[in-house]
């Protein structure tokens, strides 16, 4: 059988998130580090490759028996799902992971908010000299909601157990990127963030019932 089942939810800001974007061009007194932004809306962005290589990462640390340099060298059933560029061995990914953008604006403007994002002013101190180095990083509001969308490819020769090992993987996934970090400066409190209303429905095909039950199940989880 072949099939595409659509996974849909949110993506909720807990504390401020700052994926970066380009600052080649700053003017003098410009934010130092600004977050990336949709070119025609200007509204913050959460980049589907941002979120696919973090939930990767994470699932490398928890499924790889070695440590594996290059993604190609990941545990099969995470090669399997995402993908591989290994010379005799590529693999075409499963997830298709779509650019996620800001969704509640409205309703944040309603609480009162005057700006889709906020700056952050850090400072760093050289311990030998004592001299600062302050710096403006720009971040997404916490409340800042962004709609999300997977794309999971079933291929005509998988199996039942094939779908359900993947979103097995996939809820792990989510579930670990809860209690890690999306974006940059984790470590000091950035980019927290929650999933929301997560699902999943067949747009492509046809997929036995109790499977998608097993599916959504899995996810109603998060």
């Amino acid at each position: 059988m072949f099939a595409k089942i659509q996974i849909t939810g949110t993506i909720e800001v807990v504390t401020g998130m700052h994926i970066g974007g380009s600052s080649a061009f700053s003017a003098i007194g410009a934010v130092d580090s600004p977050v990336i932004k949709d070119m025609r809306t200007e509204l913050p962005m959460i980049p589907g490759s941002s979120l696919k290589g973090k939930m990767r990462t994470l699932l490398a640390k928890r499924y790889n028996t070695k440590l594996a340099v290059n993604p190609d060298d990941d545990d099969e059933r995470l090669t399997d799902l995402f993908g591989c560029a290994k010379k005799g061995n590529v693999k075409t990914s499963r997830v298709l992971f779509s650019d996620m953008f800001l969704g509640n604006w409205e309703e944040l403007k309603k609480q009162g908010l005057t700006s889709r994002t906020e700056i952050k002013f850090e400072n760093s101190i050289k311990r030998t000299t004592a001299v600062a180095n302050p710096r403006q990083i720009e971040r997404v509001v916490r409340g800042s909601e962004f709609p999300m969308e997977i794309i999971y490819e079933v291929r005509p020769d998988d199996t039942e157990d094939t779908i359900r090992t993947d979103f097995e993987i996939l809820r792990e996934g989510f579930r670990l990127l809860e209690y890690d970090y999306l974006g940059g400066s984790g470590s000091r409190g950035y980019g927290k963030v929650k999933f929301r209303d997560l699902t999943a429905k067949v747009v492509i095909g046809d997929i036995p019932d109790e499977i998608m039950d097993a599916c959504r199940n899995m996810l109603s989880e998060i």
